[in-house]
């Protein structure tokens, strides 16, 4: 594949052929926002007023403290708990809230500005990758020798590809054919593996080999939910 500014990150992405090639690119996309969040974006007024309004899920505000210092940390947190407190709280304490007001903290406590930079940039990523799928060439082989695709990902590429595809509608059939063999041979040796795991707890197996059993309830949860246990 030739390498452009929008092929050099998916060639980075798929060239190691370990795990899931939808998890890294998730981690890497997850790790640069976090740390540009609390970065240079912490002065970007722009970010700053969405910030201010989607704020962040519990798995990134965890990120950031861990990641971030104290200071834009605090900042952040000054001016989203300020913008909650103009527009999602009552200007009187009395009476009932009305539905209007439940509805919009219910979006916010929904929303979180890293998790949609992500799906953002996941969808845009996608755009490039089936271009370069559709060529045939290299990075068709590419995609095709990856171990597997989890299943989180699995039900995240194929709605990406029905839904605003930019292959070709002849070529459709046949990536969502072969991203299925990349998951369901996975799905099918992980069942072997744990069915062998569970066989391994009968006496009469006592001394046997595990082989590749032994991380399977591991791989197992990573492969459903797109992450280590």
């Amino acid at each position: 594949m030739k390498e452009t500014i929008c092929t050099i990150p998916i060639n980075d992405i798929f060239m190691p052929k370990c795990g899931c090639p939808f998890c890294r690119m998730e981690s890497m996309l997850e790790e640069q926002y976090v740390k540009f969040i609390t970065g240079d974006a912490m002065m970007e007024p722009n970010i700053r007023i969405e910030t201010n309004k989607k704020g962040f899920c519990h798995r990134h505000f965890s990120q950031m403290f861990e990641k971030g210092q104290k200071l834009p940390n605090a900042l952040i947190l000054e001016s989203h708990l300020q913008e909650i407190i103009d527009n999602d709280m009552p200007k009187k304490l009395k009476g009932k809230p009305d539905k209007k007001q439940l509805e919009v903290i219910k979006k916010r406590l929904d929303s979180c500005y890293v998790c949609d930079r992500i799906e953002w940039d996941m969808h845009h990523f996608c755009d490039t990758i089936f271009v370069e799928w559709a060529k045939g060439e290299e990075f068709y082989k590419l995609y095709n020798e990856q171990p597997f695709i989890c299943f989180k990902h699995y039900d995240f590429i194929m709605n990406v590809a029905t839904q605003k595809s930019k292959l070709p509608s002849k070529l459709l059939p046949q990536f969502c054919a072969e991203t299925a063999g990349l998951t369901k041979n996975y799905l099918l040796s992980l069942k072997e593996d744990i069915t062998y795991f569970c066989s391994m707890f009968d006496y009469r197996n006592q001394g046997k080999d595990w082989g590749t059993s032994k991380d399977s309830i591991e791989r197992s949860v990573e492969f459903l939910t797109g992450e280590k246990p």
